[in-house]
């Protein structure tokens, strides 16, 4: 296998992008934990100081949104109104109604053509896990998530005044054999108030995030850094980039190293299958990985509006697999619930558990006794040893 490079990058929740993810997904959440079974499509946009809301929600559950929006914005950070984005003083519009009953009716269960609960929509998901992490997760998206996680736990620990909530990540790392064996060369930009050096900022960044997070084997004397490499990023978030819900998909995922649908997962509820589906997907690979069936596996999962079970269901393990895929593939459908409403029930996904995922990536995550991640837990392991041997 010859010897490359591979590169995936992560933004920080203070992005605009991962702004507006985070606060479509504190609406849904918001919605959810007065009502279960809200239907929420919420989009956001934000631009200097004014954020819009639009979308279809149904739900008995009346949510403020100025109040929620204003909380996501100070926990992310902005609360200076210098900076030119704060959550006093945002400008906030709604323009949010209720959804179609051309899509209920393919949605609700015993409306339609086909009783059961469908799908929201057409469109096929992707789920991904490989054995290069201890997460299951390709290393360079892993390693670029902790990257700019690290600089916000640390802005926001007070150990660095100077940074300011904007920021990305990027990570190349070399392989030889189909496996990474050091780190190529590292980016990372953040955004910084006027009165630091870049000199100053370039030796914190590398002393006190880069160093702490990429382990030392990896780093080495052809390793190079690439910090703040314009020179300046004083003028940042919404101010300077308009931001978007559903535009940071691959950073969401995989980081480019798996295929992806093309559906956006901030600010739906689990009735959409671009959400739902893609999780289950995850959750097969990383099961099949687990089990030790496959080094990698790819799973694809396709859906047609208002019907229940998937139009197709496809594995992958590039050359890796210790089973015939044909067996995996069929084992799948036993082990796994691959309906909506089965998908909803065995990962648990009626409850508020969305605003975590927006940031730092929705795969790779600890599972926690409340539900949050449980598409990450290793559950049907021994069921698909009984039924793959």
């Amino acid at each position: 296998m010859k010897n490359y490079v591979f590169t995936s990058e992560s933004v920080s929740e203070g992005h605009p992008d991962k702004v507006a993810d985070q606060i479509s997904d504190k609406i849904l959440d918001s919605h959810l934990k007065g009502d279960p079974e809200s239907r929420v499509a919420c989009e956001t946009l934000v631009k200097n100081n004014t954020v819009i809301l639009a979308g279809e929600i149904t739900s008995n559950c009346e949510v403020n949104y100025d109040e929620a929006v204003r909380a996501t914005i100070e926990n992310i950070g902005y609360t200076d109104t210098n900076v030119g984005f704060d959550h006093n003083s945002a400008n906030i519009l709604v323009h949010i109604n209720q959804q179609s009953q051309d899509i209920c009716v393919g949605v609700d269960e015993g409306s339609g053509e086909f009783k059961e609960q469908g799908a929201g929509d057409q469109g096929l998901m992707f789920g991904y896990a490989c054995n290069e992490t201890p997460e299951l997760m390709p290393l360079a998206i892993s390693l670029s998530h902790q990257l700019v996680s690290k600089l916000a736990s640390v802005r926001k620990a007070g150990r660095a005044s100077f940074l300011r909530p904007d920021s990305k990540a990027q990570v190349s790392l070399n392989y030889s054999n189909g496996r990474p064996i050091s780190v190529n060369n590292v980016v990372l930009s953040t955004m910084h108030d006027e009165n630091i050096s870049q000199s100053d900022l370039k030796t914190f960044v590398r002393e006190q995030v880069i160093n702490e997070v990429i382990p030392s084997n990896f780093l080495t004397k052809n390793t190079e850094y690439f910090i703040n490499p314009t020179g300046r990023f004083v003028i940042g978030g919404p101010v300077g980039d308009c931001g978007l819900t559903g535009r940071k998909i691959i950073v969401d995922t995989y980081g480019g190293y798996s295929r992806h649908g093309g559906g956006a997962f901030s600010g739906k509820d689990p009735s959409k299958v671009d959400r739902s589906a893609a999780y289950m997907a995850r959750y097969i690979a990383k099961n099949i990985v687990s089990a030790g069936f496959a080094d990698k596996c790819e799973v694809q999962l396709a859906y047609a509006i208002g019907v229940a079970e998937p139009v197709s269901v496809f594995v992958e393990a590039f050359g890796t697999e210790k089973v015939e895929l044909a067996k995996l593939e069929k084992a799948i459908p036993e082990v796994f619930k691959l309906t909506p409403k089965g998908i909803i029930a065995q990962l648990d996904l009626k409850k508020p558990i969305f605003f975590e995922t927006a940031a730092y990536g929705h795969f790779g995550r600890e599972p926690s006794s409340n539900g949050h991640f449980s598409w990450e837990k290793t559950d049907q392991v021994e069921e698909l040893k009984k039924i793959c041997g």
